[in-house]
């Protein structure tokens, strides 16, 4: 179980680094239907990258690995490395510029009308529409399924890769309903950094999982 959990938490990690659903989440709990759509955004949120990574390891988990890990799981990560420097390179070009302010989504400004049923939508969105996540979603899940754990092994780490890859849109909530009265200010101080530091986040985190993925990759292939 530890190789597969070791090999998943990049992965895990790099999902839960997302600003977006973290402002997203942070938003609606400042709506009238507050606790109930940010509930709904996470539970989406949750269940969509619960359904991609039991996918992924239920079909990768008939693979044999006792001879090691199959090559083409190092050729997925290494197409999924080039894939996170070209998103960071974009991230980068497409920064905000000194004095320039950047038009948000359209959903956000529309986020004060939405209903349980569309907030679990956009939480479910993010997850499978958002090349960075799905990447990484597929990237994590693949690891946990060609690694030596057993069955049990596996699904202890599945489960660890959501609930890691969740803590962006359940750690607003946390704060919401334990931080009592300071929940609005500290809530707000996380949109705004977020919110500010955006871009240069995302580019780090993608450049970094990046040349993770294919040093990973490189290194299996060559040995």
């Amino acid at each position: 179980m530890g190789d597969a959990v070791g090999q998943m938490l990049a992965s895990a990690v790099g999902i839960a680094i997302s600003p977006l659903p973290l402002i997203a989440v942070i938003l609606m709990l400042a709506t009238p239907k507050g606790q109930a759509n940010g509930a709904a955004f996470t539970a989406g949120w949750m269940l969509a990258l619960a359904a991609v990574v039991a996918v992924v390891v239920l079909a990768g988990s008939g693979v044999d690995t006792d001879a090691g890990k199959p090559t083409w799981s190092y050729w997925l990560k290494l197409a999924l490395g080039v894939l996170f420097l070209l998103l960071g390179a974009r991230q980068w070009r497409g920064r905000p510029r000194e004095g320039h302010v950047t038009e948000p989504p359209r959903w956000m400004r529309a986020v004060d009308r939405f209903t349980p049923g569309k907030a679990a939508g956009l939480g479910a969105a993010l997850v499978v529409a958002n090349p960075k996540n799905l990447a990484l979603a597929v990237g994590g899940a693949a690891s946990i399924a060609t690694s030596g754990a057993a069955v049990g092994g596996k699904t202890v780490a599945a489960v660890l890769m959501v609930l890691v890859g969740s803590l962006c849109t359940l750690l607003p909530l946390g704060v919401q309903l334990l931080g009592g009265d300071r929940s609005a200010r500290v809530l707000g101080g996380w949109k705004a950094w977020t919110a500010a530091h955006n871009a240069a986040v995302m580019m780090v985190v993608l450049v970094v999982l990046g040349a993770k993925y294919v040093g990973d990759s490189i290194s299996g292939l060559t040995t």
